[in-house]
């Protein structure tokens, strides 16, 4: 029968909290960035001009369809001989966890706009709104409320997202979790550790999550 160790695995929790603080930065960092690309490719996909449509959607079709493990890898190994230049394993993390996000919240904003009902923007049109007032002022505060609980929930599927950022050598949760698992030789525990970890950071946001979709049906 195994014997299960957490207090060897325990006396380097310093090493999980600097990996959970990476993590952190990570996913705040590319949710932010991430929300940019993806206003960006929203309005894009909802623009009057064809070739401007088509190049949002081909950006989100590239990576919704692609792994992003695989876009972390090219981002590291192959775009530096594409271009001629070194890139450092932060500037191709934080790159794909944005442009892969951001292909997700793009999609998430657009439905939300689109689930606002017509006759709403031209009751802006007729009171004299803009195009850009009545997005501002009517559309958004309405989507916004559509929008959050499948916003919320991509946002944490990106904190686990992270964990991929191991394959190179970015020193998040998952990574620093293999540091100890090296320096102890307890991998039951060390990575059951993580997932403890993952979830004590994760199980909230769900939850908040969950309050929203309830929000959002019972005010539908």
């Amino acid at each position: 029968m195994y014997h299960w160790d957490f207090y060897t695995v325990l006396q380097s929790f310093d090493l999980f909290l600097m990996g959970i603080w990476t993590t952190f930065l990570y996913t705040l960092g590319s949710i932010s960035i991430g929300v940019v690309v993806g206003l960006a490719a929203c309005f894009a996909r909802l623009s009057p001009r064809m070739p401007v449509r088509l190049l949002a959607r081909s950006y989100q079709e590239l990576f919704r369809c692609t792994p992003l493990l695989v876009q972390i890898l090219w981002a590291y190994y192959a775009l530096p001989m594409i271009l001629g230049v070194s890139i450092s394993n932060t500037v191709a993390g934080v790159l794909m966890l944005s442009l892969y996000v951001g292909s997700f919240y793009a999609e998430i904003f657009r439905g939300g706009i689109l689930a606002i009902d017509k006759g709403q923007r031209e009751a802006a049109e007729a009171v004299g709104m803009s195009g850009v007032q009545a997005m501002r002022h009517i559309i958004l505060p309405q989507a916004i409320k559509k929008m959050l609980p499948a916003f919320i929930n991509q946002s944490v599927v990106q904190v686990k997202n992270t964990s991929l950022l191991y394959a190179i050598s970015i020193a998040e949760l998952t990574y620093m979790t293999s540091v100890v698992n090296s320096e102890t030789y307890r991998p039951l525990e060390a990575y059951s550790m993580a997932a403890v970890l993952y979830f004590v950071m994760l199980f909230p946001l769900t939850q908040v999550a969950d309050h929203f979709e309830r929000r959002m049906r019972r005010s539908d």
